[in-house]
């Protein structure tokens, strides 16, 4: 499964296509449902391999020959770069790593590690003086406002447009980064973060691309062990960890496989799960109330059964 061939289908009377959909492949009961099931239920080397193919389709159909990205140091930009790399050639991706003045050194570090084992070109452009220079023109409007998401997003929009700057100019197409927990939730930066022309990992939670990493790095490693194993951050603010804007992975990813997937309500979430109140309701709001940054988002490759897009189509307005 997942190589190139031609096959035949037959279409049914209700013009649906009996074509496989990649599934889990156990049913997980709802009271055991976690992370730590989910991801074995998942059959994680056909999820690489379904990657890996639909990035290169992408590319060859669209007549698209090279990709670019942002390697930020973090698990889900070295998980993409990884598979541009497997489906596109190590010669035809460019890593662009762009530091601003909260990116912790070791970030660069890994990213560059990170290049290095893969082989990839890549180039550094801080983004400190730009930074600086938006806030110097910004400066009279802001005035007497606090630090806030102003400034974190301001930061991920100006990434957005180097990158878009270097793909207009050379011709290469923008890899997005995003995973499905980033997306139902809403974190994420519009025209920052969020561009791009192909999600490699928008259809999978954050919990599903940790696992695809250890798969990566399996016989040899690839991704550098301090990618997997440092907390998850955007580096937007001082010490900034997910944590801080979302519950841990763990339990966000069950919330969201239930709700997404499962189509269950907060209610049988919590009889289920026995998760607290809060922590249900707020993973159902955020899903709820980002749908208009989903509306705005690129493709997404489709490995699950409710991926955001065609898959999960939702009005921009609606009560959860």
């Amino acid at each position: 499964m997942f190589e190139s061939a031609i096959q035949i289908f037959e279409c049914n009377d209700d013009g649906t296509i009996n074509a496989p959909i990649l599934e889990p492949a156990a049913s997980v009961p709802s009271k055991e449902l976690n992370p730590a099931n989910l991801v074995p239920a998942l059959n994680i080397d056909q999820v690489y391999k379904a990657l890996v193919l639909g990035v290169k389709d992408y590319f060859n159909k669209m007549g698209f020959k090279k990709a670019i990205l942002g390697s930020s140091g973090g698990i889900d930009s070295a998980v993409t770069l990884a598979i541009a790399c497997e489906a596109l050639g190590k010669e035809n991706v460019l890593a662009i790593l762009m530091p601003s003045g909260y990116s912790s050194a070791h970030s660069v570090d890994d990213a560059v590690a990170l290049a290095h084992n893969l082989g990839v070109k890549y180039e550094i452009l801080p983004i400190h003086t730009i930074y600086d220079s938006y806030l110097q023109t910004l400066s009279s409007l802001f005035e007497g406002h606090s630090f806030n998401h102003a400034e974190e997003n301001l930061q991920s929009r100006i990434r957005g447009a180097l990158v878009m700057a270097v793909s207009n100019k050379l011709g290469h197409i923008l890899l997005n980064t995003s995973n499905k927990s980033e997306l139902a939730t809403g974190y994420g930066t519009l025209y920052g973060d969020m561009a791009g022309g192909l999600s490699v990992i928008g259809d999978l939670y954050k919990t599903q691309v940790y696992a695809l990493a250890h798969h990566i790095n399996t016989p040899t490693e690839i991704i550098p062990q301090n990618i997997i194993h440092k907390a998850p951050s955007a580096e937007l603010r001082p010490n900034q960890k997910d944590a801080d804007s979302l519950p841990e992975y763990d339990v966000l990813d069950a919330i969201l496989y239930q709700y997404i997937e499962e189509k269950k309500s907060a209610s049988q979430i919590i009889a289920d799960t026995n998760f607290p109140h809060d922590v249900v309701n707020k993973a159902i709001r955020l899903t709820t109330i980002n749908e208009y940054k989903r509306h705005q988002f690129c493709p997404i490759l489709r490995v699950s059964s409710k991926a955001f897009g065609r898959g999960r189509k939702i009005p921009i307005v609606s009560k959860s």
